[in-house]
């Protein structure tokens, strides 16, 4: 099937046009990686807008989208970062994605989040390790327990199907399916959303992808990042059957995680002097608690943190 018959399935009108089952959507996207027509993607990617995407769409396009990935190394937890950051501060979920990795499971960020620089600076702030071949990532996960990918380097297509957010001026499915991409093939992943209704879709997605262990939390600006401050819903899977948990509050704050109006050197303060806010330790060490979880541990995190390995050059 050419990419117009799947617009033409998505697109006959009221009473005629269906949605896409996962075999169709994984031979649409593979279309469009290919370079289909601009504006049969366009056209495409919109009338998924306005539907609405469904489990098995996104799980056929994630899947389609992993396949030019099979060499990079395996990972024990996935952890993508998209979100634009227009309401989180800085990235304290670095903080907590290093904890992890200080515990002995190897973690692979990867993302793009647009005009937003922060995420990018805190990972060499921090020293996490940018990678753009499976080599890179293999070495720096082996050393370090820790890698990002930035997706323009270890995906281009997907990249660009990403980008066309500028020149359509909307959102897409894309987004969603860089959560799903999983590079690593991890069978533990950790993802934020914005808005609460994508929690579950991605979470059936992962179900008929056959994953493992998922979480997905409307987190800071999107990201992975737990407010202390407040009750947080979990949804995704364990062990393969859908779940959804809860956990309280771990401080009595309810500023916004923007109000840390700092610099991205308090990251660093943080991490190798344990100098900072403690509204701040308390995002690290609950964003890390939700990650174990999804892991299926449960470290006493107030050691770990006392443990944690400081950066050299400190």
């Amino acid at each position: 099937m050419s990419l117009s018959d799947h617009v033409r399935t998505l697109g006959r009108g009221p009473g005629r046009s269906r949605s896409l089952t996962e075999d169709e959507a994984a031979d649409a996207m593979a279309q469009m990686l290919a370079g289909a027509a601009p504006e049969a993607v366009g056209a495409l990617l919109m009338l998924l807008r306005m539907k609405g995407e469904t489990a098995e769409e996104i799980a056929g396009f994630a899947r389609a989208a992993q396949a030019p990935l099979a060499d990079w190394p395996q990972a024990d937890l996935d952890w993508p970062c998209y979100a634009a950051g227009r309401t989180r501060g800085l990235p304290w979920f670095l903080l907590a994605a290093k904890l992890v990795a200080d515990s002995g499971a190897r973690v692979l960020l990867h993302g793009w989040n647009g005009p937003d620089p922060a995420i990018r600076q805190g990972l060499t702030a921090l020293g996490i390790p940018m990678v753009e071949t499976p080599e890179a990532a293999a070495r720096a996960l082996d050393a370090q327990g820790i890698a990002y990918l930035p997706l323009e380097a270890a995906h281009p297509a997907l990249f660009r199907l990403l980008d066309l957010r500028r020149t359509l001026g909307l959102r897409s499915c894309v987004n969603t399916v860089c959560r799903m991409l999983n590079p690593g093939r991890a069978s533990a992943s950790v993802q934020g959303v914005f808005h609460p209704s994508y929690r579950l879709l991605q979470a059936d997605a992962a179900q008929l992808l056959d994953w493992r262990n998922l979480s997905v939390i409307k987190g800071g600006g999107g990201e992975f990042e737990r407010h202390p401050g407040m009750e947080i819903a979990g949804f995704g899977l364990r062990d393969g059957v859908p779940w959804q948990g809860s956990y309280p509050a771990r401080v009595q704050d309810h500023r916004r995680l923007s109000d840390l109006d700092l610099p991205t050197e308090a990251l660093t303060a943080l991490w190798q002097d344990d100098n900072g806010p403690e509204f701040a330790r308390q995002i690290v060490l609950g964003t890390a608690a939700l990650a174990f979880d999804t892991l299926g541990s449960a470290p006493d995190l107030t050691a770990l943190w006392r443990a944690r390995s400081v950066l050299h050059s400190a």
